[in-house]
């Protein structure tokens, strides 16, 4: 289960926006399961057509990932920024895959030989 603070500035979420962005999250599990916390913060800019800006902060066990996106409406704008955590958690999970059967990376093993 990930722990999931959401925080609204300078106005208040609504319910069904709050279940919409911890839907989200949760379903981000199924590319890490490492996740410990998850802050999302959600703003605005001017009152008269403003601008909707969804922050996502994710703490791994050794690693903070970050997204930032903004949009004309907040659904847009979690979409966005939840695309771009997952881009990162994917690129995350590459790099510590651990290899099958004793074989060492690729790299490593042209390290070794020369």
């Amino acid at each position: 289960m990930v722990k999931i603070n959401i925080t609204s500035r300078h106005f208040k979420a609504h319910e069904t926006l709050q279940e919409y962005i911890k839907s989200k999250i949760e379903n981000l599990t199924r590319f890490n399961e490492e996740i410990l916390h998850t802050d999302v913060i959600l703003s605005f800019e001017k009152a008269v057509n403003s601008v909707k800006i969804c922050e996502i902060i994710m703490k791994l066990r050794d690693k903070i990932i970050t997204a930032k996106e903004n949009s004309g409406e907040f659904p847009k704008a979690i979409d966005k920024a939840i695309n771009k955590i997952e881009t990162q958690l994917l690129k995350y999970k590459d790099k510590h895959k651990v290899h099958k059967k004793g074989k060492l990376d690729p790299l490593v093993e042209k390290l070794k030989i020369s």
